[in-house]
């Protein structure tokens, strides 16, 4: 028969054996909660370093405002306004409006219709009014559209940042972007008029148009550097409550095979002097 091996009581404990000691084992459970504890908070500092877009119906971009509550004449729309839904009222200018090019809307390339607002206030401003897929029909709704006469309008809509001109040498006529410092030298009674640098996007298209697609902008996601690094901080004070407790056992081993070797020389020198 085979005898069941025991440690031998004047031999010292092994580093795994002094770990799995009830009263090492007691403080290892302890030490594990305190690092769930730890843990847990670097998750919600995490969490908060995050602050997710807001929905499409909670953006402040879909509260409809009036258009001088955001952007004045002659001034540049500030980027957190950019696709805010504003409403303006004025008239439309019977013989200017344009037909821009090369527009996409919901991925397809057409036309634009745009007309010239004159606000309440006698401002100018360009207004895309609606899309076509083909430049004989965009041009036959802008031939229509300017044969009426002026009416008092309210146009609902999102409000963007102008664009730059730009030039296509192959067709110096053609407007392809919503550029109001082109759209000054086309339209007509501009002596004194203040012009906004911006354009709006109607939501609803006229007879024979389809509406522009114009999505909310896209919210981008913020991070808090701060939370994050309050975060790594949890993470690191987690990590160092389970070392502090092995650098404890550590040490009461050390300390054990310490003590027995300072008794052993102890009782060498005793023995000597009885010899």
């Amino acid at each position: 028969m085979s005898a069941i091996s025991r440690r031998d009581p004047d031999q010292p404990r092994t580093l795994f054996r002094t770990m799995i000691m009830p009263r090492w084992i007691a403080l290892l459970v302890l030490a594990l909660a305190i690092a769930a504890a730890f843990a847990a908070l670097g998750k919600w500092q995490l969490e908060r370093a995050y602050r997710a877009a807001p929905t499409q119906q909670t953006a402040p971009t879909e509260t409809v405002k009036p258009l001088t509550e955001i952007v004045d004449t002659g001034s540049l729309l500030r980027t957190e306004r950019v696709g805010q839904i504003v409403n303006v009222e004025g008239e439309f200018v019977p013989g200017d409006y344009l037909v821009v090019t090369n527009r996409v809307n919901d991925g397809e390339t057409g036309y634009w219709v745009s007309g010239h607002l004159v606000t309440k206030q006698g401002d100018a401003l360009a207004v895309g009014l609606g899309w076509a897929a083909s430049r004989q029909k965009a041009d036959a709704v802008a031939e229509r559209l300017n044969a009426q006469q002026r009416s008092w309008v309210s146009v609902t809509g999102r409000v963007l940042s102008a664009q730059f001109p730009e030039l296509d040498e192959d067709a110096p006529h053609e407007i392809s972007t919503m550029a109001p410092a082109w759209f000054v030298n086309e339209w007509q009674e501009m002596d004194g008029v203040d012009v906004y640098e911006t354009y709006v996007v109607a939501d609803t298209a006229p007879e024979g148009l389809t509406a522009i697609h114009s999505p909310p902008p896209e919210q981008e996601v913020e991070i808090n550097w701060l939370n994050i690094f309050y975060a790594i901080e949890w993470v690191v004070f987690a990590a160092f409550a389970v070392f502090l407790w092995f650098r404890i056992v550590k040490d009461a081993w050390e300390r054990d095979i310490e003590e027995r070797e300072l008794a052993e020389a102890a009782n060498g020198a005793s023995s000597e002097k009885v010899n």
